[in-house]
């Protein structure tokens, strides 16, 4: 079970700067299961790590969506909106980054900078070593455009969020998405 995160860690072994899973990873290593096939792998890194990055993956094959377009990255400042890298290995493995926010201790929304989260707290691990980027951090991020996928996600990671998950996610919700329909599920 998780092969697919100890593979990752082995090729970001190099990179010594915060990183976690993000995306429907986050979600399945919160509950402990694979609960769905996933097309891609997602983490998260911070934007200050990116040179780095940048020197952690220089063999693999790496673009950046600019515009909605992949556009080759040459290790040139990567600075918002740009915040996906798409990286590809030698041996045909494929890595989407995202790049985060932060100021000093507080991660920050990229899509609303009012919404924040205390860093030292914004990933857990599961039993397997494996780091995670928090799931009401993952479902903030998947409020905006909600796939069928997203949906899944929420309704599978509900019961294992704790009272201090559910109220940041309903006030973060109430603040970026006030009409999303997971907040019928937050409000009782």
């Amino acid at each position: 079970m998780f092969e697919k995160c100890t593979e990752v860690r082995q090729w970001l072994n190099e990179f010594n700067r915060k990183w976690m899973f993000a995306g429907g990873w986050a979600i399945d290593l919160h509950i402990g299961e694979e609960t769905r096939h996933h097309e891609d792998v997602e983490v998260a890194a911070f934007r200050e790590d990116q040179h780095q990055l940048y020197e952690t993956l220089k063999s693999w094959d790496l673009y950046v969506v600019k515009q909605k377009e992949l556009k080759r990255w040459e290790g040139e400042v990567l600075a918002l909106p740009v915040h996906e890298i798409h990286a590809f290995s030698p041996e045909g493995h494929r890595l989407e980054i995202l790049l985060n926010e932060k100021n000093k201790h507080r991660w920050r929304f990229r899509r609303d900078s009012s919404i924040t989260f205390e860093i030292s707290r914004m990933h857990l691990q599961s039993e397997l070593g494996h780091p995670y980027l928090n799931p009401e951090i993952v479902l903030l991020y998947k409020s905006t455009h909600t796939t069928k996928n997203d949906e899944e996600d929420f309704q599978n990671v509900f019961p294992f969020l704790n009272e201090h998950q559910k109220e940041w996610l309903k006030q973060s919700l109430m603040h970026h998405q006030p009409e999303h329909p997971w907040l019928e599920n937050l409000l009782y």
